[in-house]
This record gives C-alpha cells, structure tokens and sequence, in this order.
C-alpha cells in the first residue's frame, strides 16, 4: 500500500516532534534584564540610521543573500519541502530495487538533518542513546575488571575493587580464554567487553588461564553496578598527579575523593602541589566540569553560555567550600594537548582566566559548543547544538582552543612524527564559525608517552612545583 504524498509528509513531521524533551544539563534561567531609563524604545534601534530613499520608481530593491536567509520563510514553502520528502519516501518504498527497511530510512533523513548542522549534532537510535547514557553515568551492569589486549589474548591488568570479579578471585595477569564456555579467541577487545557486560543481576561464567596453575579455572559470576574510574591519582614525589580521563557522573566525585585520598596518604599534609591532567580528555557533561572547576576555586564565572534561546543563555559560578579551602594554597598545574576537548576546556579556561592554575602542554581542540540530548520516546533521541560557551573573560575557543601558558612539546617517536597532531574543531567540516574569530590553522599534538619517565609535559610540571624549572605565569597568583 502506498502512503499518499501528503500523509508521508505529514507522518514525517510527526516523526520530528517528540512528546516530551529531555536535555542532558538543566540550566538555570538567566536572570530578567534590568530596565534601562535611557534605553531606546522597543521600536527603536540605538544609533538608527535614516531610513533610505525608496528606489527610483516606487520599487522595493532586491534583498541581499544575507538578508534573505535571515528572513522566515513562509511557512507553506517549508510544507511544501515536507511535501517533497514524502514523494520521495513513498517512490523509494514503491519502486527500489529491494523492498527498503522504511523506519531504517527514516531514521536515515533524520539524521542527515542533523549532521548537515554541525560536526555535533545527530541522531542517537535507541541502542546509542542507551551507550551514550551508560558512557555519561560512568556505570553499567558488569564484572568490574581492566582488561588489555596482549599477542590476540584478552589479559587481566587489575579486577577493580568491591566488584564481582575482586570479590570471585581473579588477579592481575590472569588470561580470560571463555565466555560462558566459548572461547575469546579471535575477538576485539571490545568484542570480549562487550560479552562481560550484561544486565544487572545476569550470570556470567568466566574462564581463565593463571600462570603455575596447570589447569584453567572456572568463575562463576553475577554483574553488577560497575562504576568506572573517571579519576586515577599517583604522588610523585611531594606533588599530586590527577588524571581526570573523561567528564562522566563520577568526575567531580573522582576528583574530591583523590585529593582526600592525597591527604589522608599525607597525615593531612599538603601536597606541595597538584597536577592535574586533562591531555586527550574528550569532555563530558558540562555541570561537571563546573564541579571540577569549583573544586579548584571559591568564586567567580566558571563558565558563560549562549544560545538562541534565553533558557540556552546562562552563567554558572563557583562557590567556596571546605574542598577549595583545603587546596587554597596549593599550586596548581593542568596539562592540555591537542585532545583536550569541551569539557575539558571549561575547566582549563577556567582556571587559566581566574589565574588559579598555570597550564601546560600544547593548544587544546576548540570545541567551544554545548549540545543537548533531547529524548525521542522509544525512538532514541537527538544531539542538538544548543549553545556557544565562553570562559570567565569571554572568550570563545569555538576553532581555535585555549592556548598554555607554557608550551611544552613532547619528544614523538619518529614512526609517529606528523600522524601525532591534530587541527582540532578547525580541521572538521561543517564546523560552527564565529564572524570576525580567527581560527586555527597548524596542528597539536595528542601524544603521551606510556612511561612516565618519557613524558616531557609531566616532567616539566613536576620540576616546574619542585622548583627545577621556572616560569612568569608560575605559581599562578590569582586577582
């Protein structure tokens, strides 16, 4: 049976409105404008310019290109696009060569129009959206161990703490050879990943290989709530390291409990310094890389967004509490690279503007937008383009990044030597502009070395607090 045009069309755009949106990080409304005495009236425009002469003849000139897109258009001309894509629909359903998957071709559309917006905009299907929202909560239903890929073979490098798998018994250097009795070989590491997750409350049995034992041991295991590690912390020696790898749920709270973790090591002794380290941090939720930074700081600006809507528009402040008390006069570093992304820029603006923190490292990505994930029912739900953000000082990094104070380069080896830098935000097609920013043009680099020994931005920071190596912007001296 074939849809008759216009109830394609009109079935399409009951498919593009939702029943109920759900964005990711609520924002709290701006505050109403104060009412200016001098201002102009609504219908007049400060600085107005004379109204132009009517052109010769009574004729309204042509509108420009720049004044024709700004313009509405009319909403039958939009209907009638609508009306196109139903043809169109229903001659692909009627007459391809194969009978078509028709939610799949949707589903298709949708996201088209979405990704034509911007690199960060588009459709989430339901078994994405689901990932997405395991991915930002930091948890999921699974056995809690760290595993590597070593020769083809899925090796243990640590079970996690209070999980299934420390509580079962198995050890670092253990080599999962099945999976409920089939064997791993042969598949990814994501693959072996994804076959040890599972809902909360199922049973797994996990096989392994231990070395000096002779014959392979059998666990057997039911997931649980997993939360993964967004924060891991070391002391070098009087000076705290803190690599935050992604802004999830469990950032801020990551964050809070290394430092506590740090103090209570130390007998409640400062650390000479911290180091916190935000390299090939891809970003994350926005409110918590408002947490990380009021972790670091007592007032002020965190961050300013923008957006067409005034509920998109808003202002989000640190404010004083017993975290940032006890690291007030801590000096503090954070390391940047060509990986470090939207959230993760948040806070290094942040802390660069407020004069908290002395940066490190090489220029950050330059994604300086927000996106909101709107809910779509049983459908899955859509990545938006919501917002532009600006640091405390108003600075956009939209294509161009947050620049170190400091410029370190790490030593790349050379099979690595030009394949180790990005662009960033400039270097994507279809990215969002800002009329009159310049952006970035050369590369930055996303490469850290595995030993710490050879990692050139870690080192410098560390002599940099031990006072081996000195620097202008060193300590940071906050206004």
């Amino acid at each position: 049976m074939r849809f008759p045009t216009i109830r394609a069309a009109a079935l399409t755009l009951a498919l593009l409105l939702p029943a109920s949106i759900l964005v990711a990080q609520e924002q709290p409304a701006p505050p109403a404008p104060a009412t200016d005495p001098a201002a102009p009236a609504p219908d007049q425009a400060p600085d107005q310019a004379p109204a132009a002469d009517p052109a010769p003849g009574g004729e309204e000139p042509e509108p420009t290109p720049a004044e024709e897109a700004a313009a509405p258009r009319d909403p039958l001309e939009v209907y009638s696009d609508l009306n196109l894509f139903g043809e169109i629909f229903d001659r692909i359903r009627a007459e391809y060569v194969d009978p078509p998957d028709e939610q799949e071709l949707i589903r298709a559309a949708i996201q088209g129009m979405l990704t034509s917006l911007d690199p960060h905009s588009g459709y989430l299907p339901p078994a994405d959206y689901d990932e997405m929202r395991e991915d930002t909560s930091g948890e999921f239903g699974g056995l809690g161990i760290e595993v590597t890929m070593e020769e083809g073979v899925i090796k243990v490098v640590s079970p996690i703490d209070d999980t299934p798998a420390a509580k079962a018994g198995i050890m670092a250097n253990d080599f999962i050879v099945k999976l409920d009795d089939v064997d791993v070989q042969g598949l990814t590491l994501d693959e072996a990943v994804a076959k040890m997750r599972g809902p909360l409350g199922s049973s797994i049995k996990v096989t392994v290989v231990r070395e000096g034992v002779a014959d392979p041991i059998d666990y057997e295991m039911t997931r649980a709530t997993i939360a993964m590690q967004a924060v891991k912390w070391s002391m070098e020696g009087d000076v705290a390291v803190l690599r935050l790898s992604r802004f999830s749920e469990q950032a801020f709270v990551g964050i809070e409990k290394a430092i506590k973790s740090v103090y209570a090591e130390r007998k409640d002794v400062a650390p000479k310094g911290i180091i916190l380290d935000l390299r090939n941090n891809p970003g994350g939720l926005v409110d918590q890389s408002v947490f990380v930074a009021d972790a670091f700081l007592k007032q002020g600006a965190v961050v300013l967004t923008r957006g067409r809507l005034p509920e998109e528009s808003a202002r989000y402040d640190a404010k004083p509490d017993a975290l940032d008390a006890l690291i007030a006069d801590v000096p503090l570093v954070v390391l940047i690279n060509g990986g470090s992304a939207s959230a993760s820029e948040i806070v290094a603006g942040a802390l660069q503007d407020h004069k908290r923190a002395t940066l490190v490292g090489t220029r950050s990505f330059g994604k300086g937008s927000v996106q909101s994930i709107i809910s779509l029912g049983p459908d899955g739900a859509m990545r938006l383009t919501t917002a532009r953000y600006y640091t405390p000082n108003n600075r956009s990094i939209q294509a161009l990044g947050i620049q170190p104070d400091i410029t370190v380069a790490q030593v790349v080896p050379e099979e690595l030597q030009g394949k180790d830098e990005i662009i960033g935000e400039a270097g994507l097609a279809g990215h969002i502009t800002i009329e009159g920013q310049e952006e970035t043009t050369v590369g930055s680099s996303v490469f850290v070395p595995v030993e710490k020994a050879d990692d050139a931005q870690l080192q410098y920071a560390i002599r940099l607090i031990d006072g081996g190596e000195t620097d202008p912007s060193f300590p940071a001296k906050g206004e």
